[in-house]
């Protein structure tokens, strides 16, 4: 069976025996069961689990069930972070579905109960996001992996937490400062996906091994380099990308304000037209086809897009270069594994 294949069933065991749970508590909650369960299992690219095992395994850790459902988490945690992010953008959907606050909200609206629909649906992700989180905890600790194991892991788990949280409120900080510097975009950039996609999950993953310092040092000069490049990948594509891919409208990232290396890249290089078109059409949630057209065209125009395809593929050339650096303390079989994640994680080729 597949990594991905064996993380989902991990998964569904784990959010089966919890709906049981929630279900036995009230049968209204079922609808509440069923959305988590939904939202976690009908895609993602399970990438930070994936790290985090073949993290352990590149260490030196054995293969099992146990190592697998406990990497699992980090699918939740992941749950938790986007549940929150889409309300947080106002985002009509994701993965090619409604978002979880348009769900609720639109179950609202079926049932005609009392209130505003938003507001319950607001209530529903920020409730069933934090559920999440605390079932990431719960899955990490309970999985079955050696207690020394999972509290030598437990700093690195806490710390990704942590820093995933001060990212994204850097990032909504910096869209109502309207702060476009290229050292505040890189900042965001590597609290908010860089460490948290996959070094904290590769560093996690070799302490789950008791790996040696040497080996985390590896992983992280493997890890922040790839990181980054994942992120500004998913910046062009959320001004760029197909919808079929990303799940999400085209140019939602623009309508959402966001200020990214790409942004920060045109903003620098803008004449006084191309300017006054990013302040007017950045952020502007009203933004329709030929707003987007006009801002992927400034993004081209001043080279930023240019740009920031360079430095992803200098990003990509340094990891790889650590990868190959690596290869006297990681097991080979794992840093083959990373080589085919690197590019996935760039090119998006999945």
């Amino acid at each position: 069976m597949e990594l991905n294949d064996r993380i989902d069933a991990a998964l569904t065991v784990f959010l089966d025996r919890q709906a049981a749970v929630i279900c036995g508590i009230d049968d209204s909650l079922g609808a509440y069961a069923d959305a988590v369960r939904d939202f976690v299992l009908r895609g993602g690219k399970r990438l930070r689990p994936a790290f985090a095992y073949w993290g352990a395994r590149g260490a030196g850790l054995a293969d099992s069930d146990e190592l697998v459902a406990c990497v699992a988490s980090l699918e939740l945690l992941q749950a938790s972070a986007l549940m929150h992010d889409d309300l947080i953008d106002g985002s009509d959907t994701r993965r090619g579905m409604p978002s979880i606050h348009r769900r609720f909200a639109a179950l609202h609206e079926a049932e005609g109960w009392s209130g505003r629909p938003g507001g319950f649906g607001a209530a529903a992700a920020i409730l069933l996001g934090d559920l999440c989180l605390a079932w990431s905890d719960e899955l990490f600790c309970s999985a079955g992996m050696p207690f020394a194991a999972v509290a030598a892991a437990r700093s690195d788990f806490d710390l990704m937490r942590t820093e995933v949280s001060a990212g994204q409120y850097l990032d909504v900080l910096s869209e109502v400062r309207r702060d476009v510097s290229e050292t505040t975009a890189a900042k965001v950039a590597r609290y908010k996906s860089a460490k948290y996609t996959i070094e904290r999950p590769m560093l996690i993953g070799a302490s789950l091994a008791g790996a040696p310092e040497r080996v985390r040092a590896h992983y992280s000069a493997i890890g922040l380099p790839l990181g980054e490049a994942f992120q500004l990948r998913d910046d062009v594509l959320g001004v760029f990308g197909d919808p079929a891919q990303t799940g999400k409208p085209a140019g939602d990232d623009l309508r959402e304000g966001k200020h990214t290396f790409l942004i920060a890249r045109a903003s620098a290089s803008a004449d006084a037209a191309q300017r006054a078109a990013l302040d007017s059409g950045l952020g502007d949630p009203n933004l329709d086809a030929a707003g987007v057209e006009r801002l992927r065209a400034v993004l081209m125009d001043t080279g930023a897009l240019a740009d920031t395809e360079e430095r992803i593929a200098a990003l990509a050339a340094e990891a790889e270069a650590a990868l190959e650096d690596s290869r006297a303390d990681v097991d080979p079989a794992a840093l083959q594994v990373f080589a085919g994640l690197l590019v996935k994680a760039v090119k998006r080729d999945f």
